[in-house]
């Protein structure tokens, strides 16, 4: 295991995810090999059902889809989908599970989204990577898919005014094909006046606004990059890893047996970090949201965010998310001054769309 700090001080540290030598990947060939194997002898498959009105649609070569899991988040429904609409998707592909707050009728609503459903939760169904490898199955692979929650905005250099398009065509010239990006966990100053109301005229940065700006650890394992730390490390002593790969290109040796954290074949997952993955699931709301990510829900980390709302004795007064390490989200440009992204290339001439 190689430590790098993180944020990255300088280009030369995130340099460093992707210097291995021959025998790092020598390990993670062998890895990538007995993991493949493990993954044939389970061969469990997921039975899904589009309850889209007019099925599942089809997909043309100029399309960029999104893949993503969600349950009871109307609340972020409406900025989600406009968000990785302005940066170029153009079908959003959903899962639900089995929500009770309206977000299934709220995406039956959307022209643009597919939505299946599973007798399987998402807990029964491997967290979920079951429900995403049939998607990509029945939708088609060697494409580029965007892969995220419903909870995890992606932002990269310039996501402002650039769209994925252009992050896909300068990763086909580095020959990348997959883009890691870690989650940042968000939070209000304020828990308790951080009312999800303010979601239907606001965009979630805007009230959720502030994420730790240190306090995090970055390494490189035979499988994959692992970040860990941030806000849900220092309040809720959570270890859950922090490193996604929301864009990727998926082809037949792609698998998430091992995890979603880290994608078959492990050889593609060593690349600088391009993008992060804005993480929200602190609001007012919050107990409620890890009692049902407690119960099987896809969201957050439910055990350790229960336990220390039970310390608080189940007040969100108590949990003041705020500290000296605080800092106000300010765009993508923000992000790369403090090392959590790296730039991403112009891809040449002809590769922007």
């Amino acid at each position: 295991m190689k430590d790098i700090t993180y944020p990255f001080r300088d280009q030369s540290d995130a340099g460093m995810i992707a210097d291995r030598n021959v025998f790092d990947r020598l390990a993670t060939w062998y890895e990538t090999a007995k993991a493949e194997r493990h993954e044939r002898s389970e061969g469990r498959e997921v039975e899904l059902r589009c309850v889209s009105p007019l099925g599942q649609t089809s997909l043309y070569p100029d399309d960029l889809p999104l893949v993503f899991l969600t349950r009871n988040d109307a609340r972020l429904m409406p900025g989600f989908l406009a968000h990785y609409r302005s940066l170029g998707v153009t079908r959003f592909i959903c899962v639900d599970d089995a929500s009770t707050d309206g977000t299934r009728e709220y995406l039956l609503g959307e022209p643009d989204v597919d939505l299946w459903a599973s007798a399987l939760r998402h807990r029964e169904a491997r967290h979920g990577r079951l429900c995403r490898e049939a998607l990509f199955a029945l939708y088609g692979g060697e494409r580029w898919y965007v892969n995220v929650d419903s909870d995890e905005f992606l932002v990269y250099d310039d996501c402002e005014n650039r769209t994925l398009w252009s992050v896909i065509h300068a990763l086909e010239d580095l020959k990348i094909s997959r883009l890691p990006a870690p989650m940042l966990d968000m939070y209000p100053i304020d828990l308790g006046a951080a009312d999800v109301n303010q979601l239907k005229t606001r965009a979630p940065w805007e009230v959720a606004d502030h994420f730790d700006s240190r306090g995090y650890s970055l390494a490189t394992t035979t499988r994959a990059i692992t970040v860990k730390g941030g806000a849900r490390h220092r309040e809720f002593d959570s270890d859950l890893e922090l490193i996604k790969y929301p864009l990727i290109f998926w082809d037949e040796d792609c698998r998430f047996g091992a995890g979603i954290h880290q994608p078959l074949p492990f050889q593609r997952n060593f690349s600088s970090v391009l993008g992060a993955l804005l993480h929200f699931a602190l609001f007012a709301d919050y107990k409620e949201i890890a009692e049902d990510a407690t119960s099987g829900g896809p969201h957050f980390d439910g055990s350790a965010a229960n336990s220390r709302t039970q310390d608080t004795g189940g007040s969100t007064d108590l949990l003041q998310l705020f500290t000296h390490s605080s800092v106000k989200f300010g765009g993508s440009k923000q992000l790369l001054r403090l090392g959590f992204i790296t730039p991403v290339p112009r891809p040449t001439a002809g590769g922007e769309r």
